[in-house]
């Protein structure tokens, strides 16, 4: 991509942008409020056990368990450090950016107080951009890029999309965001996985080639 860093800022630029908006327009959060509150009002208990799944599935400790467990396979089973490092970094981009962009824009999470069934009561001003929604775009983007050029990579393109968007749903449903985090979310991680390609296709293949072979798991070169 030759214009990754014009559109890598471009995306960085439209997450504090949006973040700015909603901090500056005290309406727009009282209307993102409704849609929490209509999902609150309306908890069924199999939507419920799904999203509270999603919660600590897509937690940080569950989740860089998970990604670390993945990396290590690729690493030491498959013998792949390039693909481990690649998966690792990628899947974590999106947390990374989030975490960046909440201290930016420093939103208050939705008050507990105002929803007919909070779920998982979460206060603190780190609601933009949602963490597991970023998360969830940045593992499907890694789990898209390890199946590339197989004939996974369709189904690894939809189920990423599905997963996402699930995580996404379930982060209003629980009342823990605004529709605004989780749509910021997918933002922040398309820039994190933009600038990620960018800096990978310019200075990845020559750090690659000098390292050296016991790294990579495999006998030194004659």
């Amino acid at each position: 991509m030759r214009h990754w860093l014009s559109l890598g800022v471009l995306l960085c630029v439209a997450v504090i942008a949006l973040g700015l908006a909603v901090q500056l327009v005290p309406g727009d959060t009282a209307a993102e409020l409704g849609v929490d509150q209509g999902l609150s009002l309306h908890h069924v208990p199999t939507l419920t056990a799904v999203a509270m799944a999603i919660n600590v599935l897509f937690g940080p400790v569950v989740g860089l368990a998970l990604v670390g467990a993945v990396a290590l396979y690729l690493w030491l089973v498959r013998r792949d450090l390039v693909k481990a490092a690649a998966f690792g970094v990628v899947a974590c981009s999106g947390w990374a950016a989030s975490e960046a962009f909440k201290l930016l824009v420093s939103r208050p999470r939705p008050d507990p107080a105002l929803l007919f069934d909070p779920l998982a009561p979460e206060t603190g001003a780190d609601s933009f951009p949602s963490g597991h929604v970023a998360f969830a775009a940045a593992l499907a983007f890694a789990l898209y890029f390890l199946a590339r050029g197989t004939r996974w990579s369709t189904a690894a393109a939809a189920a990423g999309a599905v997963m996402a968007a699930v995580v996404a749903w379930s982060r209003l449903y629980i009342g823990v965001h605004y529709p605004t985090d989780v749509a910021a979310s997918f933002l922040a991680t398309g820039a994190a996985v933009v600038l990620l390609a960018g800096v990978w296709n310019r200075f990845g293949p020559r750090t690659v080639e000098r390292l050296p072979d016991a790294v990579f798991l495999r006998p030194s070169r004659p």
